[in-house]
């Protein structure tokens, strides 16, 4: 007697979609800005972005669509100035702490 297995089809992970209120935005750029990888830190960005729309947000920091996505992708180096007007544009604010 064989017995059929169902696959199971899995969705890639994307963080994008449990970005859903402030209080996760800001719980998941804590947890990312303690990891000190700048590569991360593009990564999250452009996740929070594309949970709030990656149009408006290109908007919001004066930036053209594809320039935003160019600044966020991998290996991107973009300028310390488009990641605060990122940051600004996202409602997420950077601060510093003694360690």
């Amino acid at each position: 007697m064989s017995t059929s297995k169902k696959k199971v089809k899995l969705l890639p992970f994307d963080a994008a979609r449990y970005l859903t209120d402030d209080a996760a935005i800001a719980e998941y750029m804590t947890a990312v800005l303690e990891t000190d990888d700048p590569d991360l830190l593009l990564l999250a960005l452009g996740d929070i972005a594309r949970a709030k729309g990656m149009a408006q947000v290109a908007k919001d920091a004066g930036l053209g669509r594809e320039s935003l996505y160019k600044a966020l992708a991998p290996g991107a180096k973009p300028r310390f100035d488009t990641v605060l007007k990122v940051a600004r544009a996202l409602g997420v604010r950077l601060s510093a702490h003694s360690v």
